[in-house]
């Protein structure tokens, strides 16, 4: 008797310690912290109060528990039904995803190493070949001019080196294009010649030419690949810092000069008993339509979950005309993409031929913000995307802010 007992007494022990774990899952309290910026046209919004704000998350309403206005890292105002200890502190990540260095680039660096970062924050550069993070002490131990003229040699440098091979082959495509156009005018013959026993590269036929066009079109594909791994690790990295998160991303537009469609529509028709020629040019219409290499719903959800606010500042650059030589936008896929990712987690989107000017509209957005926290009625870890949506009833003010948040 005293077994079975026993028995019974066990059984209800883990009974009731199941029941009080699923009671304690389904009355988990968490804090979401939302960085809000409210600009009325171009001017930011400083006025509101707690009463003002209203959070819905996947549609319903929520109560809101405080709120604070920041100023760069200074808390200006605070009004608070739970008291909150919000962490203001400060990680810059610069991104120079640039196949040439231009000057212009070194002013958006003075700038932001002269007005925006102080001692304490963190800074990260990376470079087409390398990631480099700023000393703690740094700014303390030398003068912003002396830190500046290093970061500038740092990206001058690793442009120079690490887009070598990029601009190898924009060159070599540009003058392939060129050369396979006037081939065409000029009724060149598309087979090899046979007066001579070793043809440069000059002398090569229009066909030996389009082959080589469509291989390095490839490899240009393969350098310009954006790995969607590699976007998740970067998340997961900042993840782990404390603060507040900006990434600013200096992009260069990209033009890649393609053979005219209607030359390689000419070659087809000239050389349609020529298989090896219908195939090289349809494979080369083929790299001209390109899918983009990542899942954008998927890494701006991760992004938003992180509150890692992305600052995409698309540079624009006028390439030569060439005849026979169309320099296409191939930069539209990566705008479109990076756009949305920097909607999604409340981050500033700009175009211009001048870095420093997107430098300051981008630090001029960001650096003043409120923080606006709830907690979300009956919060299960399901693994869902918990859609987040700040309202200012009553006024048409433009709200800026991370998408939501993953329930885990």
């Amino acid at each position: 008797m005293k077994i079975k007992w026993l028995v019974l007494l066990i059984i209800v022990f883990l009974v009731v310690s199941v029941f009080s774990q699923q009671i304690k899952e389904e009355t988990l309290v968490v804090n979401i912290e939302v960085p809000v910026r409210v600009f009325n046209k171009d001017l930011f919004v400083d006025s509101l109060t707690i009463d003002d704000f209203e959070v819905f998350e996947d549609g319903k309403a929520q109560k809101i528990q405080a709120v604070y206005l920041v100023n760069e890292r200074n808390i200006a105002r605070k009004e608070e039904r739970r008291r909150f200890s919000p962490d203001t502190s400060r990680n810059f990540y610069l991104f120079f995803e640039i196949s040439e260095y231009d000057p212009r680039l070194g002013e958006a660096v003075d700038y932001f190493l002269k007005n925006v970062i102080y001692p304490g924050d963190v800074l990260v550069v990376v470079t087409p070949t390398s990631s480099y993070r700023l000393r703690g002490r740094a700014l303390e131990l030398k003068s912003r001019e002396e830190v500046v003229k290093q970061l500038v040699g740092i990206l001058r440098k690793d442009a120079l080196i690490g887009s070598s091979e990029y601009r190898g082959m924009i060159q070599e495509l540009t003058e392939l294009a060129s050369s396979v156009s006037a081939s065409l005018e000029q009724r060149e013959g598309i087979f090899a010649r046979e007066d001579t026993a070793f043809l440069t590269e000059q002398d090569w036929t229009p066909g030996e030419k389009l082959l080589r066009y469509q291989y390095l079109i490839g490899r240009l594909e393969e350098m310009r690949y954006v790995s969607q791994e590699k976007l998740v690790q970067f998340a997961q990295i900042i993840e782990e810092e404390e603060g507040q998160k900006y990434v600013f991303i200096f992009y260069q537009n990209e033009y890649i000069p393609q053979i005219d469609p209607k030359v390689l529509t000419q070659y087809m028709a000239l050389y349609q008993d020529r298989p090896n020629i219908e195939q090289t040019v349809s494979g080369i219409m083929d790299f001209y339509r390109r899918d983009l290499s990542f899942d954008v719903d998927k890494i701006k959800k991760i992004y938003a979950d992180n509150s890692i606010a992305i600052h995409f500042l698309f540079v624009s650059r006028v390439f030569q005309n060439i005849p026979g030589v169309i320099f296409q936008e191939r930069s539209e896929d990566i705008f479109s993409a990076f756009q949305e990712m920097a909607d999604a987690t409340g981050g500033y989107i700009e175009s211009s031929a001048r870095p420093e000017w997107l430098m300051q509209k981008a630090v001029e957005a960001s650096k003043r913000y409120y923080l606006v926290y709830y907690s979300p009625e009956n919060y299960t870890r399901d693994g869902s995307f918990k859609n987040i949506e700040v309202r200012i009833p009553g006024q048409n003010f433009r709200i800026v802010h991370r998408q939501g948040y993953i329930a885990d």
